[in-house]
């Protein structure tokens, strides 16, 4: 089997972005990696103003061109995301595949996606990003010309067809989405109904998310250093140092510049993660970029709503750390941070008592006396909190529980004499 080989392009506007522009191309390298291609090389291209026609200046292309004639790459592969016309119009100067990141992020979800659900929401994703560029795939196909201007040729016939198909593809799709969702959010209520604490691992793609899981509960969960290694969710229940049992789950990575049609795809698996009791935002330290890759995971939590006082930051990897400063400076910016290296095993004690803290902070035993006739107020406290003891006297129900201290307002009028 042949060789896949891949130049890669980024563009920058001004001087002072040339090195943030080489580091984005570096993380693409990693992708391409895992892609399953080799790349030749890396060109950062100065492009004060975006062309709209073909992304960069007709010079630099006629460079690019040059270039790709010597070397002779399998592919171009562009950092940013670029329109079909530009990639149809790309194609045509550099007479080459011309691909964008999104669409390799794209090829490595539908490439390592196991669950159903995954699967799904991939190849929703993948339809929804390939509609618009259908015309690129038919143009070897001629089109027909007659007295009274263009005929359909066989490559717009064809057109329609797809789109047709596709259509219908994308609906039954999210048909099967809706039920997949729907389990999902039984599972959810479930574990919610059980009172086990529930903690979801968060963070950028490769910062170590399944070497934690590992490490704590024996998961199995593949672990490779490429990016995206695992993209589904794994849960496994893990006992803190005080014997609290908790549930640890494990979520898929996030990257720069996700393709907005997986961001929506995967909203479901994140939303679900939202509903946790906490967040482990977990960090590579050691990464030039952390800070960038801190602000992209904090961004999309801000898009799904998740509530910023909800979240530990995990400090990993900082056994490969060189500069101290910057493990003080996440210390100043994350007022929860622990440090730790999950592949060594170190630091996890500590997380563990700041895990325990977390959820002392946020939940409280009460004792509540309520009247049978409110007996939807004791579903409710079966669904926010923990059950821990329940007796009948009369026509009341005397009830010991630990509650969600957000939900505490809500049973204030129950509550026992002693309590208040």
């Amino acid at each position: 089997m042949e060789e896949l080989t891949a130049l890669l392009v980024g563009a920058f506007r001004g001087g002072g972005e040339r090195l943030r522009c080489e580091e984005h191309l570096d993380e693409l390298e990693e992708l391409v990696s895992t892609f399953g291609a080799i790349t030749l090389e890396k060109m950062a291209c100065a492009n004060r103003k975006i062309d709209a026609a073909t992304y960069l200046s007709k010079g630099k292309l006629q460079e690019i061109k040059e270039w790709i004639d010597e070397k002779q790459p399998s592919l171009v592969i562009f950092d940013e995301e670029i329109s079909p016309a530009q990639q149809r119009n790309l194609e045509k100067m550099l007479q080459i595949p011309v691909i964008d990141r999104a669409e390799v992020i794209l090829e490595i979800f539908a490439d390592r996606a196991q669950t159903k659900e995954a699967q799904l929401q991939v190849e929703l994703a993948k339809i929804k990003y390939e509609f618009p560029r259908l015309k690129r795939l038919w143009t070897h196909l001629s089109r027909q010309r007659a007295k009274g201007g263009y005929l359909k040729g066989e490559g717009e016939k064809q057109i329609e067809i797809d789109r047709r198909l596709l259509q219908k593809r994308v609906e039954r799709l999210t048909s099967e989405l809706k039920e997949v969702k729907q389990y999902r959010h039984t599972q959810s209520a479930a574990r919610r109904r059980s009172g086990i604490p529930t903690f979801a691992i968060i963070g950028y793609t490769n910062a170590g998310k399944s070497t934690l899981l590992n490490a704590w509960t024996a998961a199995e969960v593949f672990v490779e250093d490429k990016l995206f290694a695992t993209l589904d969710p794994t849960t496994r229940k893990f006992i803190l140092p005080n014997n609290q049992e908790v549930l640890l789950t494990d979520t898929v990575g996030f990257i720069r510049k996700l393709p907005h049609h997986l961001v929506a795809a995967f909203r479901s698996t994140l939303e679900a993660a939202l509903h946790d009791d906490v967040l482990i935002h977990l960090l590579d330290v050691s990464h030039p970029l952390a800070e960038e890759h801190a602000e992209t995971t904090l961004e999309l939590l801000k898009e799904l709503g998740a509530q910023q006082d909800s979240i530990l930051t995990v400090l990993n990897k900082v056994d490969l750390c060189e500069d101290q400063s910057r493990i003080l400076r996440f210390r100043t910016l994350f007022p929860k941070t622990v440090e730790i290296s999950a592949l060594k095993q170190t630091g996890l004690d500590q997380l563990a008592r700041l895990m325990i803290q977390e959820l002392s902070e946020r939940r409280k035993i009460l004792k509540l006396r309520i009247p049978q006739s409110d007996y939807a107020l004791i579903a409710e406290l079966r669904r926010e909190g923990k059950v821990l003891d329940e007796e009948y006297e009369g026509n009341e129900v005397v009830i010991r529980a630990e509650v969600p201290r957000l939900s505490i307002h809500r049973f204030e009028a129950y509550l026992e004499e002693e309590e208040k």
